[in-house]
């Protein structure tokens, strides 16, 4: 019996590394604010890339250590369809840019000052990332720390970069 115990706890373990990102349906929230710059981003004009929006803070541990993993998949999507939106939780404009900088990352950073679409993102853990396919719906999410350079979380995200036609064909 504790065999059967161990097995079964190794196969979940073995199906949580092969998956780390969880699945996750439906249409995401709207999403429309200004970057560093202020110009005005908004999730729909995204649609036809994958967009991965990740919720952080400066303040946040786990966010500070898994940004640079965020800029190595930036690197290694480029010249794909993807997009990078890095949402600041509440902070200003000065901080965010300071962070930024100071890593540096090359990806989109967008401003929550009030944290309302944080909220509606049902962010309530940091970090908080969602990754919405090119139709503009939801395909996974993951709360906590990740390395999103990890070959595992990029070929899940390489996944939706296929037709969708080619999917359902597999």
């Amino acid at each position: 019996m504790a065999r059967a115990a161990l097995a079964i706890f190794l196969l979940a373990a073995s199906v949580a590394v092969a998956q780390p990102l969880q699945p996750s349906g439906g249409v995401p929230p709207p999403l429309e604010l200004k970057d560093l710059e202020g110009n005005v981003h908004r999730l729909q004009d995204y649609k036809g890339q994958v967009v991965l929006v990740n919720f952080w803070a400066t303040w946040c541990g786990p966010c500070r250590a898994e940004m640079p993993s965020i800029e190595r998949l930036r690197a290694q999507m480029a010249g794909r369809p993807f997009a990078i939106l890095a949402v600041n939780v509440g902070e200003s404009e000065r901080v965010a840019r300071e962070y930024a900088a100071s890593l540096p990352v090359r990806f989109t950073i967008l401003l929550d000052r009030d944290t309302t679409v944080t909220r509606a993102w049902g962010a309530r853990v940091l970090p908080a990332t969602f990754v919405v396919a090119p139709d503009g719906r939801m395909r996974y999410r993951h709360f906590g720390e990740l390395d999103w350079s990890s070959a595992a979380v990029r070929a899940q995200i390489e996944s939706l970069l296929v037709p969708s036609d080619t999917r359902a064909a597999r």
